[in-house]
């Protein structure tokens, strides 16, 4: 057994139902489950002093694109839009291999980490011809940083001879694809509460896809009672592609393929119109709001305000370094406010809204939102603080549940706590050389760009 108590917390943002505030308060878990919220303070294994700290449950990180980590900031692709974004990129990510995934993997955890992310999704659907255990790669970093980690088999089966976008080399048969997908799941998926690791199916996109692979992905995700995650409606490109191949918009296409329900969720979704909002509210069907890399790609805006007001399912995510060129939750938070702010004026998310979307929003698109995304008695103990006394924040924390969005963060955060362990203290990682992985990772980088 093993017990953490946090005493003494100037603020502690529970985002629970009742979206309550605690004050000068303490918290305490054990074996890595929150027991209690208030003044109880009995003697723990482990203590930290929240004493003019601000608690937040961890937040959760719904899209990502790890091994993105070693291909960003490329001037080659800093004016493009997407569909040429991926050309220029497939040919730089066909050379991926088990160490890139496992530095790229470290590399973008352990930031996601150091700014309060404390659950991570990644979509990882490129697997070049003979790249190695890809996933097990993700495995092992994800177990060393102590990280809850949601893994993904991706996949493509359209390249550019059948009017895809990726080359041969980084596509498979659909045949193979299940194979795989059932071999993962059987190794990967814990259901369990508290569980450090799942597994979704998530190929690529519609355009990159056959409409046999997406079927038979919804078939077995059911079967297996794993989720499902895919790109939709990033861009009008891939509107007008979906339109002149199947004669669908792509929420129609995905729908008659199986791809609705509360089991699914969408990264992006810029481009629904109303009857489609509607349809996903109906059918509670998720979208993973990723502002920066929508703006920095020149997709569009989603409409979040209209989903929120109709009850659609709406998370957070970074998407990829490499269309974002950072892992920061907390940025993509305060980017997310002022997006909106611009865009919808008194229509918009308060900066609350956005960081219920970040950790209750977020975990209720990977269906855990019984065990993470808010800090109750009976949930896991997934949380980090922040010094309220930082400079930069001087006079920010009279309201502490929106200051993360309208004001920001600049700066690691103070603790990451995940599953009752401390895994980033006084702002740096606990259980790897900070030093020592970035020189490893861009040694290892210079070495996989250097024909570029």
């Amino acid at each position: 057994m093993s017990t953490l108590l946090i005493k003494n917390i100037q603020a502690l943002v529970s985002c629970d139902s009742r979206d309550q505030v605690y004050t000068d308060t303490n918290l305490f878990c054990k074996d890595g489950i929150i027991v209690s919220i208030g003044d109880e303070a009995p003697p723990a294994d482990q203590v930290i002093d929240g004493t003019g700290m601000l608690c937040y449950p961890g937040l959760v990180n719904t899209h990502h694109h790890l091994y993105q980590v070693f291909s960003r900031n490329l001037p080659q692709v800093q004016n493009l839009e997407l569909f040429d974004w991926l050309r220029t990129l497939y040919e730089v990510w066909k050379m991926l291999n088990e160490d890139t995934i496992r530095l790229s993997s470290l590399t973008g955890m352990g930031e996601l980490m150091k700014n309060g992310c404390t659950t991570v999704f990644d979509h990882h659907y490129v697997f070049p011809n003979h790249c190695g255990d890809l996933i097990g790669a993700q495995w092992d970093a994800a177990s060393q940083l102590g990280v809850r980690m949601h893994f993904s088999r991706g996949s493509m089966d359209r390249s550019k001879k059948d009017g895809g976008l990726p080359p041969d080399s980084v596509v498979q048969t659909v045949d193979e694809i299940m194979k795989d997908s059932i071999q993962l799941i059987e190794r990967y998926q814990d259901s369990s509460f508290q569980s450090m690791h799942r597994i979704a199916l998530a190929p690529c996109s519609p355009f990159s896809v056959s409409a046999d692979l997406l079927r038979e992905s919804a078939l077995l995700a059911r079967q297996y009672h794993v989720r499902l995650h895919t790109h939709l409606c990033e861009t009008l490109d891939e509107e007008r592609f979906m339109l002149e191949t199947t004669g669908l918009r792509p929420l129609a296409y995905m729908e008659q393929l199986g791809w609705t329900g509360d089991d699914v969720w969408f990264a992006h979704g810029i481009h629904f119109n109303d009857d489609e909002l509607n349809l996903l509210a109906q059918t509670q069907t998720c979208v993973c709001h990723c502002p920066i890399s929508n703006m920095k790609l020149s997709s569009g805006i989603a409409r979040i305000p209209e989903m929120l007001s109709l009850g659609v399912p709406v998370g957070l995510g970074v998407d990829g370094s490499a269309s974002n060129d950072g892992s920061n939750l907390l940025e993509e938070m305060r980017v997310c406010f002022l997006l909106h702010r611009l865009n919808s004026s008194d229509c918009a998310p308060s900066g609350y809204d956005v960081l219920k979307m970040a950790t209750m929003g977020s975990a209720r698109l990977l269906g855990r939102q019984d065990e993470i995304g808010s800090l109750e008695a009976g949930k896991c103990a997934d949380l980090f603080l922040v010094r309220s006394n930082r400079l930069e924040l001087v006079g920010a924390c009279r309201d502490p549940k929106s200051v993360l969005a309208t004001v920001g963060l600049k700066g690691s955060v103070d603790y990451t706590i995940i599953n009752g362990k401390i895994v980033v203290e006084h702002g740096a990682l606990t259980s790897v050389d900070e030093e020592k992985l970035s020189y490893e990772a861009e040694q290892h980088i210079n070495q996989y760009l250097k024909d570029l």
